[in-house]
């Protein structure tokens, strides 16, 4: 599991930042890859990476506003040159549905795959697969806005390859078998029980994403014990009214929020165009003297989320 930044910045592009993207990939737990809100020029960034659009299943857009979807059109339009890419749902406000037809009907577009569209209006879960569910609150802004919590279902323990080593068990499928937790019947005519060789199963892990919002007790229920929190950082701490006045959010409030809820690790995100160069620091400075794990993210930044219980 994987994130990696498309665009960092807030309202406009700047030369350092480009506007809102986010890619969450899942290549080898589901070889797809999972992205989260597309602003202008997102599908440029995503040529500065490895990443391919016919890898990209789902997307997820937290509000309206031009810099988190106006992207979202051309993307939707190359993914369609992609050869035999398959279905893609896109998660989103109300209205975002007219917004991509509308825009894909005046170009007079036809992209060659089916687009699901399910549309927000309250929390509560939205996608229940095998190994991932993922929820999502109402947040705080001008327009409908929602935060998004994707949830890793628990995985088997490791296999107990000592507490085996006394049957000699050919190399081959039983040992699959066994690691799924199955029943496996030795040459000898013993069965053995997969279950029974199984370390404790290890957790999943939590990615929490908050793009524009003023401060709620919704982004707690999100942000409980994630191991990773996206949190938009708009504004620096000193400007906690201004934040306010303008819907969003600061470096400190983001980072409270994580020391709150015990998440692992914040990144801040979103940063206004006022905050170039080392400017930007001062945002990381400030939240690192409430949250010490704190990172500013810059575009194109990844951050591998490992599995709990590895190095």
């Amino acid at each position: 599991m994987e994130l990696q930044f498309l665009g960092t910045g807030a309202g406009q592009p700047s030369k350092q930042r480009n506007v809102a993207g986010l890619a969450l990939k899942l290549l080898d737990e589901l070889n797809e890859i999972w992205l989260f809100d597309i602003g202008e020029a997102t599908q440029h960034q995503i040529l500065k990476t490895n990443i391919r659009l016919r890898k990209v299943t789902k997307i997820f857009i937290s509000h309206n506003h031009g810099d988190h979807i106006f992207g979202l059109p051309g993307l939707l339009a190359t993914r369609s040159f992609q050869g035999d890419v398959g279905p893609l749902t896109i998660y989103g406000p109300p209205g975002l549905e007219q917004f991509v037809k509308t825009s894909l009907r005046v170009s007079r577009t036809k992209v060659s795959y089916p687009i699901k569209f399910v549309e927000l209006t309250e929390g509560g879960l939205i996608y229940q697969g095998k190994d991932f569910r993922v929820y999502t609150e109402k947040l705080d802004h001008r327009v409908p806005s929602f935060g998004y919590r994707i949830v890793e279902n628990s995985r088997p323990g490791e296999l107990l390859m000592n507490k085996l080593a006394k049957y000699h068990i050919p190399n081959g499928p039983l040992y699959g078998k066994l690691k799924a937790g199955e029943q496996i019947a030795l040459a000898d005519g013993t069965i053995l029980n997969g279950k029974d060789f199984l370390g404790p199963a290890r957790p999943g892990r939590i990615v929490t994403i908050i793009y524009d919002t003023r401060s709620t007790p919704n982004i707690a229920k999100l942000a409980q014990n994630a191991d990773v929190l996206v949190h938009e950082s708009t504004f620096a701490g000193n400007e906690a009214k201004l934040a306010h006045s303008y819907y969003h959010s600061t470096s400190v409030e983001a980072a409270q929020v994580a020391r709150d809820n015990g998440v692992k690790k914040l990144c801040l995100d979103h940063i206004s165009a006022r905050y170039l160069g080392n400017k930007a620091k001062r945002l990381e400075k400030q939240a690192k003297k409430v949250f010490p794990n704190t990172i500013l993210v810059n575009d194109l930044d990844q951050i591998n989320i490992q599995m709990k219980g590895t190095n």
